[in-house]
């Protein structure tokens, strides 16, 4: 038995109507209270009538009884205020708290469900059952995973916020440095975007060479000897301003390239990156003003330095092309930087309308295309959009692979 189940069982009122006390008192649950993700007891505010007495405030949960001693709950002060204790199995009777054994008081054939999803191997646990699920039952579910991975965007972006002195030009540039990465090279990219943050590249706006030239310096990929016009002069820029400004370099092994399609290296992210920062300065700023998605894109269809039409790689040429970033990128960005960011601000300054603007883009751009988006198409589920493919991904992130099958409507709605 694992206290997960039993908080299901409390949380959905899954227990038998007639349940008492270990002493023989009736218990009828007016309220079970809210859930408590913070240290203290496991449900607050509950309302809980003991005999023909009602109780206000909290319950605590236990396979065991003597787990209260185990865990220390006697000495805290926070759990003075606990009504109830509810066990699976009341193995002391040193606690004079009011406590409920819930052995044999519900359906055996839930916990049954409970311990086949979680010893499942398969993709998901749920994957044999998924395509019994109502439509309007995925739906709904999906508009709730899209606020809660919202919500954890909003506290991200807060964080980084309050990191960069309420600066939303540098949080929007850090967000849009990170995902350039396409997923690989994500965190390479973020550890770029502290090393070289905005301010400075902003003293340089009108310098296209000057910034290409921090890009590729800070992120180490002029460490060596050249002999193309182009990197040597890049090399040349580096070396003054990374005096001027004290600049950090990257080791080189921070850079994935393997397995990556070349329109997709770090050296073309970083070329488009640094023609983004050129052209559009105060980016932030321009979002305001972008109704619709196609002038969206518009802002990041950006070119690339000359000398990338010929290579992917320094000192390496090949077959001519243009480097522009591709629309699923830009889309990538639109859904992983902006969105967020503008969605935060709109809470920040209680913009209605921008928060709105902000869920509109999720709801035109396409839906994506990768392999777990795949995987929830041949099972039955088809996303219509970015907002429903984005829904899915946090819910395989972070429900199914951690097996928080409980916290799912999926396995409240499956039979």
């Amino acid at each position: 038995m694992k206290e997960e189940f039993l908080y299901y069982l409390w949380e959905n009122r899954l227990l038998s109507k007639d349940i008492m006390t270990v002493e023989g008192e009736p218990v009828y649950v007016v309220s079970v209270g809210n859930r408590n993700y913070d240290s203290g007891p496991d449900f607050l505010d509950a309302r809980i009538r003991i005999g023909r007495t009602l109780w206000v405030g909290h319950v605590e949960i236990h396979v065991n009884a003597s787990d209260w001693f185990r865990h220390g709950h006697q000495t805290d002060d926070a759990y003075n205020n606990v009504i109830l204790h509810v066990v699976y199995c009341n193995d002391t009777e040193r606690l004079a708290i009011p406590t409920i054994e819930v052995k044999g008081k519900f359906d055996e054939d839930v916990y049954d469900k409970y311990n086949a999803f979680l010893r499942s191997r398969r993709w998901i646990p749920c994957e044999k059952l998924i395509a019994g699920i109502q439509q309007f039952t995925w739906l709904s579910w999906l508009e709730r995973i899209v606020v809660e991975r919202l919500e954890a965007e909003v506290k991200d972006v807060f964080s980084k916020l309050a990191e960069n002195k309420y600066d939303w030009e540098e949080t929007l540039y850090q967000r849009l440095m990170r995902y350039s990465g396409l997923k690989v090279n994500n965190d390479a990219f973020e550890m770029l975007a502290k090393l070289l943050p905005l301010w400075i590249l902003r003293k340089h706006i009108n310098n296209a060479l000057q910034i290409e030239a921090m890009f590729f310096g800070c992120a180490g990929f002029l460490e060596r000897e050249f002999t193309e016009p182009y990197p040597v002069l890049l090399q040349r820029e580096f070396k003054i301003l990374k005096a001027k400004f004290d600049l950090k370099v990257m080791p080189m092994s921070c850079w994935r390239f393997l397995r990556l399609r070349p329109p997709n290296f770090p050296t073309i992210r970083l070329a488009q990156m640094a023609s983004m920062v050129h052209d559009f300065d105060n980016l932030f700023s321009k979002l305001h003003t972008v109704g619709d998605l196609e002038s969206m894109r518009n802002l990041f269809n950006v070119e690339v330095n000359e000398y990338w039409d010929t290579h992917f790689l320094f000192e390496k040429p090949s077959k001519a092309m243009k480097k522009n970033l591709g629309l699923t990128a830009i889309d990538v960005l639109i859904i992983n930087a902006v969105v967020p960011v503008t969605f935060s601000y709109g809470i920040y300054r209680d913009d209605q309308d921008m928060k709105n603007r902000s869920l509109d883009f999720l709801n035109v751009v396409d839906a994506e295309d990768n392999l777990v988006i795949r995987k929830f198409g041949k099972l039955g589920v088809h996303a219509c959009n970015a907002q429903q493919t984005q829904a899915l991904l946090y819910l395989y992130n972070n429900y199914c692979r951690k097996r928080k099958c409980l916290k799912c409507r999926v396995f409240s709605a499956s039979k």
